[in-house]
């Protein structure tokens, strides 16, 4: 049973953690404005931005499975007191509450200050942004508010990189690496 727990548990993170990573690392580059008078190539596409905050916000719906199946793998194992998992579970629940309380919500933002159509926005389901937001930001603005979404997205995928690193090498784990 616990090596099915176990597979399953890599498989979710894999599967649901990955494309969350990926596409929340993208959609900064992808919701940034060029700067004014910048006449040159520029990755501004609010389409694309608005795939990648699709991504992010179904996956991390699916995400939820992966410390549901890493609980049950570690209590199948009989570690849930080692140091390297209780260090892992606090750095999961911070990336969970980085992800919920500033990534999504920055990318919100930042699409619909561009007044790009998002399910559930505005007074009604499926409402169209004005373009005129909550704030109605400059365009500086945007740009300055994509670079902060860009650190805090980095943020949270150093945190789920450390938490790989301590699940391969279990420091003072008794079960072996």
């Amino acid at each position: 049973m616990t090596k099915l727990l176990l597979s399953l548990h890599v498989l979710a993170s894999i599967l649901a953690v990955g494309p969350i990573t990926v596409a929340a690392s993208m959609f900064p580059r992808y919701a940034k404005p060029p700067a004014p008078g910048d006449d040159g190539p520029h990755d501004h596409d609010l389409r694309t931005a608005a795939f990648l905050h699709k991504i992010c916000r179904g996956y991390a719906v699916v995400g939820i499975a992966v410390p549901v199946l890493g609980l049950a793998t570690g209590a199948q194992m009989g570690v849930l007191g080692d140091a390297w998992l209780v260090a892992s579970i606090v750095l999961t629940t911070i990336a969970a509450a980085l992800l919920m309380s500033m990534v999504l919500p920055g990318q919100r933002e930042l699409l619909e200050e561009e007044g790009e159509d998002l399910p559930g926005a505005g007074t009604g389901e499926g409402a169209v942004g004005t373009g005129a937001g909550s704030g109605a930001l400059t365009v500086a603005a945007r740009r300055s508010a994509a670079a902060r979404l860009a650190m805090t997205t980095g943020i949270f995928n150093l945190l789920w990189a450390t938490v790989v690193v301590l699940m391969i090498v279990r420091p003072g784990s008794t079960t072996g690496a």
